[in-house]
Order: structure tokens, then sequence, then C-alpha cells
């Protein structure tokens, strides 16, 4: 399923890793090229600002720069920035930084910097759903110990604030509860591993990971699992799944980067806290990265 100008996070949309140079400096220049490759390569958009766009070590003018490279280089429509704060009014500020950029919407984690309850999370994406973009949520309840489960995303939906969500419970049952209790919000795949079972259970896109450096075979993946061609994606997902498990461990920004670097783009370095992978770590990462080369998926 490609975008739609009405839902514009339909589709794959690469949650972009950033280019830093050998000083942590972001490369703005090679972060829009970035974005266009990714285009030309199959790709719907791009989330910036995302957690494997690093957004928790930026400057707030870093931050902005970065969503305002994105639009420049690919046009807002395609750009869906993450818009995640510890302070509702913050992400809100980020939701208005997006449209003033061009975006057509934002996505959002719930608050995180304590477990919210089910007030707090109704209140925070209400407040941020004021900035006027369309909000898709982002359920990493790993990562921030805060559960949007269906019944709260199904609410969420129903009061008007949520158009989607980017799913990374990994739990593909909540897939068919979700379209049960909400069918008219947009289910996501949102960790790469789990994306063949959650495109056969009616996803409508993809937040991806691995795109950044495979976006022709990620492409070609996703579009054969959506559109229910197993004979073609199984065989495919198979072959790239030592990768997109990555996508769900603790080093993911550090092995996609390094995946980018096997295969001949620009990957680079990672801010602390972030450290660079163990040697074993980046020894399965390259190997698997080398075997997908060799397939031709690169």
């Amino acid at each position: 399923m490609a975008q739609s100008p009405n839902r514009p996070w339909r589709g794959v949309l690469v949650a972009t890793a950033l280019p830093l140079r050998d000083d942590l400096s972001i490369d703005y220049d090679r972060y829009a090229e970035h974005c266009a490759w990714l285009v030309a390569g199959g790709c719907d958009g791009v989330v910036p600002n995302g957690s494997l766009g690093e957004y928790q070590v930026l400057t707030p003018e870093e931050r902005a720069r970065v969503v305002e490279t994105a639009v420049a280089a690919i046009g807002g429509d395609r750009v869906m920035p993450g818009v995640a704060a510890y302070g509702s009014a913050e992400a809100r500020r980020w939701a208005e930084q997006a449209g003033e950029a061009g975006c057509a919407s934002v996505m959002l984690l719930p608050p995180n910097a304590y477990r919210a309850d089910e007030r707090s999370v109704l209140a925070h994406y209400a407040e941020v759903a004021r900035a006027g973009l369309p909000v898709v949520a982002y359920n990493n309840p790993i990562d921030t110990k805060v559960d949007l489960v269906p019944e709260l995303l199904a609410r969420l939906h129903g009061e008007g604030h949520i158009h989607g969500v980017k799913e990374f419970s990994g739990d593909v049952r909540r897939a068919y509860r979700i379209a049960e209790l909400a069918p008219e919000l947009d289910l996501l795949i949102g960790a790469d591993d789990v994306l063949l079972e959650l495109a056969v259970a009616g996803a409508k896109g993809w937040v991806a990971g691995y795109p950044n450096a495979l976006p022709r075979a990620s492409a070609e993946l996703y579009r054969a699992a959506t559109a229910g061609d197993l004979t073609t994606a199984l065989p495919l997902y198979r072959q790239l799944h030592p990768l997109l498990r990555w996508d769900s461990r603790v080093e993911f920004v550090q092995a996609i980067k390094l995946s980018m670097d096997v295969v001949g783009r620009y990957g680079g370095p990672v801010r602390p806290p972030r450290v660079p992978l163990l040697p074993e770590q980046e020894a399965a990462v390259r190997a698997a990265t080398e075997k997908a080369v060799a397939a031709g998926l690169a």
C-alpha cells in the first residue's frame, strides 16, 4: 500500500539514521542526499528525529534543522517527524515546528519521563493534537514503560487525538484487537522483525529501520507482504531476517549504521551515551549484511 495524500503516514516511511562526522557534528548535506536516495529506492518517506535518528542527544537547533533538511530534500508530505519530549508543551512545540516546516503529520511517543497513567497519556496526546497536524502514536512499551494497549489506542482515536499507531510491542496478536476496536485507526509496522506478520494482519504502513541500508529489497518485501504475495515475501523475509531482528535490539542504531557502511552508504558514528558495537556484534552484523549484498539485496 503506497502513500495516500490524506494519510501520508501510509507506505514505507524510513526512520532515518543521522549521518554524523568524526567530530559527531551532523552532516546535513549528506542527510539530505540520504532522504532523496531512500525515496529514489522505493520508500515513500522519512521519519526524522525518531529513536534511530538519535533525537534525544540533539540540541533544539539541530533537531529543527534535521526536519527542515528532510522537507527541503523530499517535500513535507513525505516527512513525519518524531516530536517526542518529556513535557507535553515541548512536544506540542515540536509538532508546531513540523507544521511550520511543511510536514503533513507527526509521530508521538507517550509521556516517558515517568510511567504515565492513562489520564496522563490522554492529556499528552490531546495537547499535541492541538498543534493541528495528524498524530501517529508510537507504542514502545519496552523502552518507555508505557503501554498503549488496544483499548487505550481506541480511546485516543475515538477522541480524535491519533490517526495511526506505530506498533513496536512485538505482540502481533494486537493487530486484530486494534482492528476490532478502532477499524479506522491505521496500524503501522513498528519493528522490522515482525513485518510479515503485521503486514498479513492488515498494516497500512511501516516505520522502518533497515531500509536505511537496503531500501529496494525492503520496499519490495513490504509491498509483496501487504499484497498477500507470500510466494515473493516469505523467501525475502527469511533472507533479510538476520538483519531485521537487529531493529529490536538495544544496539539497533549502531547495527543499522554499520550495515549502511558495509553496503557503501555512509553510516558513521553514534553520539554518547551510545557506544560502538562489541567485536562479536560487529562481526555478526557485517556477516549478515555481506550475505545480503551477495544475494543481490543491496
